[in-house]
């Protein structure tokens, strides 16, 4: 999905294929350091975790959410973008910076449970709140933005149930980390397999082009228009 994104941005532009394939890679990233964390410990891991798992991947796939939709004012999105940006190095420095108790480690309990035992109270963990609003605000403020925009409109079906698809990959793991907290955690693993997935069908879904039956007289010649 990554490599797909990249072309397609790459053929067709798009700054939200662009920050759509990063989310999911940070999505990659967190789900690895888990899997990772099952079997030994690795502070580096760790952070990776705690960045891509718990921090960053809702607010870069709410991001491109963001630069599908707005277009007025023209420059409010690049200056989420740039906020965005500044906040990630920050945090990026910040948890890497964070020191950890590697003796309250164990392999035999979900990273997500005792994270709290191996990180100290405050600092990083407080920068996942303004993350994670902005991501879920990104993220299902798009699918119901989008969704009342083009049925008010009767158009663009398509980017209606991918973004809602999106939304809800995107917050899958937030429903599986809960679960855990009540102690199944044996559903954090299915969220984050089944997000992944639902992600994937949303992206997909979203950039579904049909080639258009006549040139459009505005696609010059020798072009071809597309309908998304």
């Amino acid at each position: 999905m990554c490599i797909r994104d990249s072309y397609r941005y790459a053929y067709r532009g798009g700054a939200h294929l662009l920050l759509w394939g990063m989310g999911l890679i940070l999505y990659a990233i967190g789900t690895f350091a888990e899997f990772y964390l099952a079997l030994r410990w690795s502070a580096a891991w760790f952070h990776l975790w705690y960045l891509g798992g718990a921090m960053l991947t809702a607010a870069w796939l709410g991001q491109g959410t963001v630069y599908l939709l707005v277009r007025k004012p023209a420059w409010l999105p690049h200056a989420l973008m740039a906020l965005l940006a500044l906040g990630s190095v920050y945090a990026v420095w910040r948890v890497f910076a964070t020191p950890l108790d590697s003796a309250a480690f164990s392999a035999t309990m979900p990273v997500s449970l005792q994270y709290k035992q191996i990180m100290p109270p405050g600092g990083a963990r407080l920068l996942t709140i303004p993350f994670n609003i902005y991501g879920t605000i990104g993220l299902v403020g798009g699918a119901i933005y989008s969704a009342w925009l083009f049925w008010r409109k009767h158009i663009l079906r398509n980017r209606v149930i991918g973004n809602v698809l999106i939304a809800i990959g995107g917050l899958a793991p937030a429903f599986g980390g809960a679960f855990t907290r009540l102690g199944r955690p044996e559903f954090l693993y299915l969220s984050e397999l089944l997000g992944a997935v639902v992600m994937f069908i949303g992206f997909l879904v979203v950039m579904t082009t049909r080639p258009e039956a006549r040139r459009s007289p505005m696609s010059g010649a020798g072009g071809r228009a597309w309908s998304p």
